[in-house]
């Protein structure tokens, strides 16, 4: 079997089964892209992935993970502003961190062209929301491919580089969990690896480049001619707008995206299925298409994920044009929400046609209930001491405020730490708010490394300026841990190799923060002792509780054959049976028979040994490797 980097290396055309990420790095290959910039975020983390299997000598562009994904924009824009072809990719809220710079993207003759990929998340698989980037699109003037599968990932990313180069324009490439993470066979062209021209193209005065009060209009005006210019390029696209005819006069699905392979799996068993038509750009809509497909049609069914947006627009559509055709839309809150699966897809066409479809084959179920399995902390993350100490120091009334990361998963029992939770870098400036009229309720924020450098520094600065009395306990664990251990300003290394690292407490003394502990996560005592002198102190006060992911360490350790296998042991002599290694120390390798007995799973166990000092009967021991 071929490794991934011979796969993407390869020269000729050929056919191989990838999934969605993976296809849109060789895309970005044959087609020529020069820069792409990133932050981490799923459902996108595995192009990086991809690009990361390619050596370093072989890669054919530069890529980097920014500091955010307002960063990563920024640094592709300006490469391809000089002439270099550029693509940057994050998740679907990442959008809201780039949204300041990317609104005005549509505004710039971009030289060199540049795609924007969206990892949007229908269904909030791995998001604090399910938004609906298509929005981001009607606001900014920037047209949006939409593929259903790997190989139209492939195929329409080169299609986007291609009429983002020529109209210099901007184009958004929105891809959804089910694409990027879906399976397919795909056949890829031939890869012309050739050195690139690396000339920079940059002139100054020829456009408006500043967007001040007297050509910010000027620019607009050019962004919506320039659309006007995409929608004449893509008119007779037909791949892009696909019609598939069932002769069927009556009825009419519009879909696009993932949900059109659900409609095809549901219409598979359909003795009479309706007309289709099928969108691969979903902004700015082909009119044209539209019109004579819905004139043709008594009966049409919008059928999209998320928002009735496409919904809004082909009704208005009809109303312009008098185009007499019943469209059916969203009918439940429910339509609004989730991922359209083929079940979703069914159940929505069974109420809008009841005779379309056979009935629907049952699959008998298990009478057997697994218990559930709620999201938990890895055996021996340094979190877990943290969150058991803070919770012995805090009363029941004070407030702990989360922040996106591994440690937002303290807010399940047993921890119950940290009640509110906003977007990524809020808490600092979200414990102030508590923090004002507040003599009584002691407020505590957590920020995790790779956000405090993503968007936490703003809101310490606000704390200080504006002498707000909140503590924040900073958890470094090195990584960016829970999108696949992705390096920041603070690992010492970057995508490319070493750098130097820029440590926490050096920031917060630039900024003027005075009152600095740290300790190690493991050291609940001292950690505790910590947390009670910050929390009585006046104006900003910080602790650094420093471990490293252990997920991470153990997989390094054992790639590199110097783990050691060390074990938790149970001196059953000595055990209370207080269980509170497991309701309050909460680590999954305690495992128990009805109350019974306290034993060890010696499959999650990783022998760090940071529960020892939770059991107050001292019946926990730590069996090290000869």
């Amino acid at each position: 079997m071929k490794k991934l980097n011979e796969i993407l290396l390869q020269t000729d055309s050929f056919s191989e089964v990838v999934i969605g990420n993976t296809a849109i790095v060789r895309a970005m290959m044959e087609s020529g892209v020069r820069v792409v910039t990133s932050y981490p975020g799923s459902p996108t983390p595995e192009i990086a992935n991809a690009i990361q299997s390619i050596p370093a000598e072989q890669r054919p562009f530069y890529f980097e993970f920014s500091v955010n994904e307002k960063v990563a924009t920024e640094l592709a824009f300006g490469a391809a502003m000089n002439g270099h072809t550029s693509c940057v990719f994050f998740k679907s809220v990442g959008l809201n961190v780039a949204a300041d710079s990317f609104i005005q993207l549509g505004f710039f003759d971009i030289k060199g062209g540049m795609v924007v990929v969206l990892g949007d998340d229908p269904g909030a698989l791995s998001s604090q929301n399910e938004q609906d980037n298509r929005h981001y699109a009607r606001m900014s003037y920037i047209p949006v491919f939409e593929p259903a599968s790997p190989t139209e990932a492939y195929q329409y990313f080169k299609l986007a580089v291609q009429y983002s180069r020529e109209l210099q324009m901007p184009v958004i490439f929105r891809m959804t969990t089910h694409v990027c993470h879906g399976k397919e066979k795909v056949n890829f062209g031939k890869w012309d690896n050739k050195p690139h021209d690396t000339t920079p193209r940059f002139e100054k005065g020829k456009t408006p480049l500043i967007p001040i009060t007297t050509l910010a209009l000027e620019m607009k005006r050019k962004a919506l001619e320039k659309l006007n210019s995409f929608s004449s390029a893509i008119k007779n696209a037909s791949f892009l707008q696909h019609i598939i005819n069932n002769n069927s006069p009556e009825k009419g699905i519009i879909t696009s995206g993932a949900t059109f392979l659900s409609l095809m799996d549901v219409l598979s068993t359909c003795a009479h299925p309706p007309d289709i038509l099928k969108l691969g750009i979903t902004y700015p809509l082909p009119i044209d298409t539209l019109a004579e497909f819905l004139s043709t049609h008594k009966e049409v069914k919008i059928l999209e994920e998320l928002d009735d947006i496409l919904e809004k627009e082909i009704k208005s559509l009809c109303y312009d044009r008098n185009i007499q055709c019943k469209l059916i839309g969203k009918s439940s809150i429910d339509d609004w929400m989730g991922e359209y699966t083929p079940d979703k897809v069914y159940d929505i066409l069974q109420r809008t046609w009841a005779n379309l479809l056979p009935e629907k084959i049952f699959v008998k179920q298990s009478t057997h209930i697994s218990p559930p399995r709620p999201p938990q902390l890895c055996p021996g993350c340094g979190h877990r001491p943290v969150f058991t100490a803070t919770r012995k120091v805090l009363s029941e009334n004070d407030i702990t405020v989360a922040d996106i990361g591994c440690h937002t998963l303290g807010y399940l029992p047993p921890h119950n730490v940290g009640q509110i939770l906003l977007s990524m870098g809020h808490s600092t400036a979200t414990a102030c708010g508590f923090s004002l009229f507040n003599t009584e309720r002691k407020v505590v924020a957590f920020l995790g490394d790779s956000t405090f450098f993503h968007a936490g520094i703003p809101g310490i600065v606000n704390a200080l300026f504006n002498k707000h009395n909140v503590t924040l306990v900073v958890l470094p664990n090195g990584t960016t841990g829970m999108t696949g251990h992705q390096d920041h300003p603070g690992s010492g290394k970057n995508f490319n190799g070493e750098t130097s690292a820029i440590t926490i407490r050096q920031v917060l003394e630039g900024l003027g923060v005075k009152n600095i502990r740290e300790t190690g996560a493991y050291n609940q005592s001292k950690y505790a002792e910590h947390l009670e002198a910050s929390i009585n102190e006046e104006g900003l006060s910080v602790i650094i509780a420093e471990h490293p992911c252990m997920l991470k360490k153990t997989k390094e350790q054992k790639r590199g054959e110097t783990y050691k296998n060390n074990k938790i042991n149970i001196l059953q002599e000595n055990c209370d049976l207080l269980l509170t290694c497991i309701s309050s120390f909460a680590c999954p390798s305690f495992q128990t028979e009805k109350g019974k007995k306290v034993w060890v799973h010696e499959d999650l166990c990783i022998g760090d040994g940071s529960c020892i000092q939770t059991c107050e009967s001292k019946a926990i021991k730590l069996k090290k490797e000869k």
